[in-house]
C-alpha cells in the first residue's frame, strides 16, 4: 500500500508538557483519514506539525514524500488547509477569497479563471459566488473554505474539526462534499473531529488519539469488530456493587460503571435482557432502565481510553 503522509516517532513538547508523544502515522494515498480524540488529545498539534506550522521536538514525518522539516516549502506546495477556526473576510464575495488564494498559491493567471469555476462548481457555490461573505450561512463558508484550500489542486487536504458547530445536516451535506472530492480530485483527505459519527461514516481509516498518542488505528469496522459484543446499558441504585456480581456470570465478557450507568458488554444482547432483568432482581436490585446497542466508535474509544468524548469535545 502507498502511504502519502507517514510519521516516525514524531513529538511535540510545549516546556514540560507533551502535546503529541511518539505518534507513528500511516496515511494511505487517497483516502479519507481520521484522527478522532478529544480537545487537548494532540489532534490540532499533530496536523500543525505535518502542515510545517509547528516544527517537531523530536522524530520525523513525510508529507507526500517531502521532509516536514528539510522540505517544509515542498510540503506547503502539497497541500491544502482548512483550520478549526473561520478565517473569512466577510466584505470580500466568494469569488474574491478564491481569486486571493490562486493568487497566493501562484495559480497562473491563464489558468485561475477556469479554476475557480471548477472549484465553485465542486462546493456548489456558482450561483453564489459573487455575494459578500456576510450573506453566507454557517455550511456556505465551510464549503467555501474547503473551496479555497482547493484552488491550487493539492495532494493533500488538511481539515481541523470540519464540521464543528454546525448543524446536523448541514454537518451530513460537509460530507458529502468531502467524500465528492476525495473521489473526483484524486486528493486525500485527512481530517480531524470528536464526532464519533463523523469519524465512522466519513473516514476509510480512523486514528484514536488521547492524551498525545495514537492509540489504535484501522477502518471504522475493523474497530467496532474487535468487540465481538453488544453493550448493554443499565441504570440502578448501587451500580459499583452489582457490576463485581454480574461480572462473574459468563455471557459477560466485561462489566464497569461510567458517568452513572453500568456497561455491559456481551454477545447476542437482545436474548439477555430477560437473564440480566432477573439476575438484578434476584440479587435485590431495581433497575431503572436499560438500553441495548451495538457496537459503535463511542464504545470502541472507552474501550482504550476508559473516558467519553462530550458532544462538544471536551
Amino acid at each position: 500500500m502507498e502511504y502519502i503522509i507517514e510519521s516516525w516517532d514524531i513529538s511535540k513538547k510545549f516546556g514540560d508538557f507533551t502535546a503529541v508523544n511518539s505518534v507513528n502515522l500511516k496515511v494511505p494515498r487517497n483516502s479519507v483519514y481520521g484522527v478522532l480524540g478529544p480537545n487537548g488529545a494532540g489532534k490540532t498539534t499533530l496536523i500543525s506539525m505535518l502542515c510545517t506550522i509547528l516544527k517537531p521536538t523530536s522524530g520525523r514525518a513525510e508529507v507526500n514524500g517531502y521532509d516536514i522539516v528539510k522540505n517544509a516549502k515542498e510540503v506547503r506546495a502539497s497541500i491544502g488547509i482548512v483550520f478549526q477556526s473561520r478565517a473569512l473576510d466577510d466584505i470580500l464575495t466568494g469569488r474574491e477569497h478564491l481569486e486571493m488564494h490562486a493568487a497566493l498559491y501562484g495559480v497562473p493567471m491563464d489558468l485561475r479563471n477556469e479554476r475557480i469555476e471548477e472549484v465553485l462548481d465542486l462546493i456548489a457555490l456558482g450561483d453564489k459566488a459573487d455575494e459578500f461573505i456576510k450573506t453566507y450561512s454557517g455550511g456556505m463558508k465551510r464549503r467555501l473554505e474547503i473551496g479555497r484550500g482547493l484552488i491550487h489542486r493539492p495532494k493533500v487536504l488538511f481539515l481541523d474539526e470540519p464540521t464543528l458547530g454546525l448543524d446536523p445536516q448541514t454537518r451530513e451535506n460537509i460530507w458529502q462534499y468531502i467524500r465528492k472530492l476525495n473521489q473526483t480530485e484524486d486528493i486525500t483527505v485527512l481530517l480531524t473531529t470528536h464526532y464519533m459519527d463523523e469519524a465512522d461514516k466519513l473516514c476509510d481509516e480512523v486514528a484514536i488519539i488521547n492524551q498525545g498518542q495514537i492509540i489504535r488505528a484501522d477502518s471504522p469496522q475493523n474497530l467496532k469488530r474487535e468487540l465481538k459484543a453488544d453493550t448493554l446499558t443499565l441504570t440502578l441504585d448501587g451500580g459499583e456493587t452489582f457490576v463485581e456480581e454480574i461480572k462473574k456470570k459468563e455471557y459477560v465478557k466485561e462489566a464497569y460503571s461510567l458517568d452513572g450507568e453500568i456497561k455491559l458488554m456481551v454477545e447476542r444482547g437482545e436474548n439477555l435482557i430477560p437473564d440480566v432483568v432477573n439476575f438484578a432482581t434476584s440479587q435485590g436490585y431495581v433497575i431503572n432502565s436499560i438500553e441495548l446497542e451495538h457496537p459503535n466508535l463511542e464504545d470502541v474509544f472507552i474501550k482504550y481510553t476508559g473516558c467519553k468524548i462530550s458532544e462538544e469535545g471536551k
